[in-house]
């Protein structure tokens, strides 16, 4: 029997050079950028991203 997973969370981060927010996943595989100003908002380490934004909220 296989056993389901919930799915991977999600988050709203803050860009600390433009303040728009964007949803990224939590366990990025490659960097982060902005969408609107093009700035890192996080990298990866192989586990949870580590942010250069802030972390507004968990995305539902």
């Amino acid at each position: 029997m296989t056993t389901m997973h919930p799915p991977a969370p999600f988050w709203i981060v803050k860009c600390p050079d433009c303040s728009g927010e964007q949803t990224m996943f939590s366990r990025p595989a490659t960097t982060v950028n902005c969408s609107v100003c093009g700035a890192t908002l996080a990298t990866p380490t192989g586990g949870l991203a580590k942010l250069r934004g802030e972390l507004l909220r968990p995305a539902v």
